[in-house]
C-alpha cells in the first residue's frame, strides 16, 4: 500500500514525539535548573496525563474506527500522508518555550515529558489497539482528508490484502 496506514502513522509519529519529549526532557533536567523545582507538582500533572490517555486515548481512537468509512478496492482513499517528522521538533518546542518562560522551565519539563507520554501511548497502546482492530475486521485503517486537531481524525477501512 502507498498509504501509510493509520497504525504506521501512530507508530513513527508516536516514536519521534517520545523520542523529542524525552530528549527535550533531559536537556532541561541537565541544563535548566529550575527544571526541577516543584518535583510533586511535576509527577501529579504528569501522572494525571498518564491516566488521561489511559482512558480518553482508546476511546477516541476506538470512535475514530467505529466511524471508519469503507474505501472500495481501486479507489484513492485520499490524503494518507503523515504529518512530516520535522513538524514534531517544532511542536514540542512551540509547546516548551513560551510555557517555559512565563511560567518557570519546571512547567516546560512538564510539557516535554508529557509530550514523551504521548508519544508512548501513540507508539504502543494506541497502535496495538488498531492493529487488533484490523485483524479482527479484516480491513486496514487509513487517515482520511478533513482531519484537523480538535476535530478528530477521520479514517478510512480498506479491506485487507487490497
Amino acid at each position: 500500500m502507498s498509504v501509510p496506514t493509520y497504525r504506521e502513522r501512530l507508530q513513527v509519529e508516536g516514536a519521534a514525539l517520545a523520542v523529542l519529549g524525552g530528549l527535550g526532557s533531559a536537556g532541561l533536567l541537565v541544563f535548566v535548573d529550575e527544571s526541577t523545582r516543584l518535583p510533586g507538582n511535576t509527577i501529579g500533572q504528569l501522572a494525571a496525563v498518564a491516566v488521561l490517555l489511559a482512558v480518553f486515548g482508546p476511546r477516541f481512537v476506538g470512535r475514530w474506527l467505529d466511524g471508519a468509512h469503507p474505501v472500495l478496492a481501486g479507489t484513492d482513499p485520499g490524503s494518507g500522508e503523515p504529518t512530516p517528522l520535522w513538524h514534531l521538533p517544532l511542536v514540542v518546542l512551540v509547546l516548551t518555550v513560551p510555557i517555559g518562560l512565563v511560567a518557570g522551565w519546571d512547567a516546560g519539563l512538564r510539557v516535554t515529558a508529557g509530550c514523551l507520554l504521548v508519544g508512548v501511548a501513540q507508539a504502543l497502546p494506541l497502535a496495538r489497539l488498531v492493529a487488533r482492530r484490523e485483524r479482527e475486521q479484516g480491513v486496514v485503517y487509513v487517515r482520511l482528508p478533513g482531519s484537523r486537531l480538535g476535530k478528530g481524525t477521520k479514517l478510512g477501512a480498506i479491506p485487507a490484502g487490497r
